[in-house]
């Protein structure tokens, strides 16, 4: 019984880690700061509980599927080759079961949440697919991911007044532009597999020193529009110190790596990114309920 517990045990930890399920912290926060503000402050239990259903199944499923899709490039890098699916860890129809299992749960959510999210989560699926193979013929691969992510705020703001309201699209375009910017960091480790491989990126088509400062400027303008979110819902100054920690943070991030030094791009990437989107949620939270 114990064995047999263990190897369930193990096999989870080996999905999660597939998908990468530390990273729910990139978009989860966004949608859960458009959540309160859709509500001007917390919906019900309920609302609350099926949007966190719906985040978690579209972002794992998205990641379990692009793993899947992925697996024949990732088997050839030799920076992902050891990722779950080209180790054989994780067995193809597994990873197909869990993506389906996920879309599935997130479909189930939106159903419970209100008509407008059941019609439009295929809608956010077919995003799902789209990115998966949009490196093979786009550099614009980043935006498609960006655009993907920031449907997490539109969804959380729709589950919670049934229609789609412009914050929640400005804050889209934030995620958009913010996982658009760190992704373009990130790809710029591959960019000779890539080149060799006949896959599209930003840092392929323009060079990394270009593509850098293209990531300095999706940020700065997702900067601008947090700013901008500040006046239109009449936010107060607690929200004004949680923009300010999350612009130094990415300006530490894009301070940390440079054509000639990339060794930190996962640090950037990544980790920094991580507390970026938590800082913005706190200070959201706080000024919302510690200040109105």
């Amino acid at each position: 019984m114990k064995n047999g517990m263990n190897m369930v045990f193990n096999k989870l930890r080996q999905y999660a880690e597939m998908v990468m399920f530390s990273h729910t912290l990139f978009s989860l926060p966004f949608g859960l700061m458009a959540m309160l503000w859709a509500a001007d402050g917390l919906p019900s239990f309920r609302v609350v509980f099926w949007i966190l259903v719906a985040l978690f199944g579209a972002r794992n499923g998205a990641n379990a599927l692009n793993r899947l899709i992925d697996k024949d490039i990732d088997a050839t890098n030799p920076r992902t080759v050891s990722r779950h699916l080209p180790r054989g860890q994780v067995k193809p129809y597994e990873a197909a079961a869990v993506a389906a299992v996920c879309f599935a749960l997130m479909v189930w959510a939106a159903y419970e949440l209100n008509p407008l999210c059941f019609m439009l989560s295929p809608v956010a699926i077919l995003l799902f697919v789209l990115y998966s193979y949009t490196k093979r013929f786009t550099w614009a691969c980043h935006i498609i991911l960006g655009i993907a992510c920031g449907g997490a705020p539109v969804g959380a703001w729709m589950a919670v007044t049934g229609s789609i309201g412009w914050p929640s699209l400005v804050l889209g375009a934030v995620v958009m532009l913010w996982v658009a910017g760190f992704d373009v960091i990130y790809a710029t480790q591959d960019v000779d597999f890539d080149k060799d491989f006949g896959l599209f990126s930003i840092p392929v088509k323009f060079g990394i020193k270009n593509a850098l400062l293209i990531s300095t400027v999706f940020h700065i303008i997702a900067l601008v529009l947090l700013l901008y979110l500040f006046f239109l819902l009449e936010l107060d100054w607690l929200y004004l110190i949680g923009i300010t920690l999350a612009a130094i943070l990415i300006f530490i991030e894009h301070r940390i790596v440079s054509p000639d030094h990339l060794e930190e791009v996962k640090i950037a990437s990544y980790s920094i990114n991580q507390i970026v989107s938590v800082v913005l949620f706190i200070f959201t939270a706080a000024d919302m309920f510690l200040l109105r």
